[in-house]
């Protein structure tokens, strides 16, 4: 079966579609088969990977909502070994219709379970919220992977999200983990990226991923052309560290989870 990882955080702009997509072709480009599913409804990460969300037949939406089959929205991408199940503004009405569908909480993992065996690695791209879109990914997910921006703020939401894993890990999904907290957004030239860092891995220790990846001009600009780093750019910074990420992602498939202790945001004076 395939590793399945949602990508999650409620606060936007912290570099939570760049990850799924670069992580997601990185995987690939390492001969993994995988999947990059686009949950949310601004569809970014699939015109990142080039594909015209404004003229999808069908897409996420479909799959979720109109039990679409598996193979109608399944795409093939310029990235050999890399699929993708787009998304585009269809899926914003999606978190009211799924109020009312029966066993709302499960939809998309009734939708993976007919991915074929051939694929090792799934990415769930999860929209900047913990809606029910988001309860969908993590319900199918082994996994989360939670990107954090190098900046105090984007650590208040953590604890929030901290208490949506537990629940849906006690309700839900009682095999879900987390596949580690990514470091995005770095500016290794201010005090405060450093005090980030030295404070999330404080609490979360080796659930941290070492790679921690840097402000990167090729990485801002790759998705206003339709590419992934590693077509734009792939010697720049960017494509180097998520590429590392990609190396310790693949370490950690059979390693032993951890349990982690509910995270409290630490207020900081001055």
């Amino acid at each position: 079966m395939p590793k399945i990882i949602a990508a999650c955080n409620q606060k936007g702009g912290v570099g939570k579609t760049s990850t799924s997509v670069s992580l997601a072709t990185a995987l690939a480009l390492s001969g993994h088969k995988t999947l990059l599913v686009d949950l949310d409804p601004q569809g970014n990460a699939t015109s990142g990977m080039g594909v015209n969300k404004h003229e999808l037949q069908k897409s996420v939406y479909h799959l979720l909502l109109e039990n679409a089959a598996l193979s109608e929205a399944l795409l093939e991408t310029q990235v050999e070994n890399l699929f993708l199940i787009p998304a585009n503004d269809f899926l914003s009405g999606a978190e009211v219709e799924l109020v009312s569908e029966l066993g709302r909480e499960n939809k998309l993992k009734k939708v993976l379970s007919h991915l074929d065996p051939s694929f090792e690695y799934v990415i769930v791209d999860c929209p900047p919220s913990l809606g029910l879109l988001t309860i969908n990914a993590l319900t199918a997910a082994q996994s989360i992977l939670v990107p954090i921006q190098c900046e105090y703020y984007a650590l208040e939401g953590l604890s929030q999200l901290m208490k949506t894993y537990q629940l849906i890990k006690d309700n839900l999904n009682n095999a879900l983990e987390i596949e580690g907290i990514v470091l995005t957004m770095a500016d290794f030239r201010t005090k405060l990226t450093q005090e980030v860092i030295q404070e999330v891995r404080k609490h979360f220790g080796d659930k941290v991923f070492q790679t921690v990846i840097p402000r990167n001009i090729k990485l801002s600009e790759a998705p206003g052309f339709g590419k992934p780093i590693f077509l734009y750019d792939k010697e720049s910074e960017g494509a180097r560290k998520y590429e590392e990420l990609a190396r310790e992602v693949l370490a950690r498939r059979s390693a032993p989870a951890e349990p982690v202790q509910p995270y409290q945001t630490v207020s900081k004076e001055g």
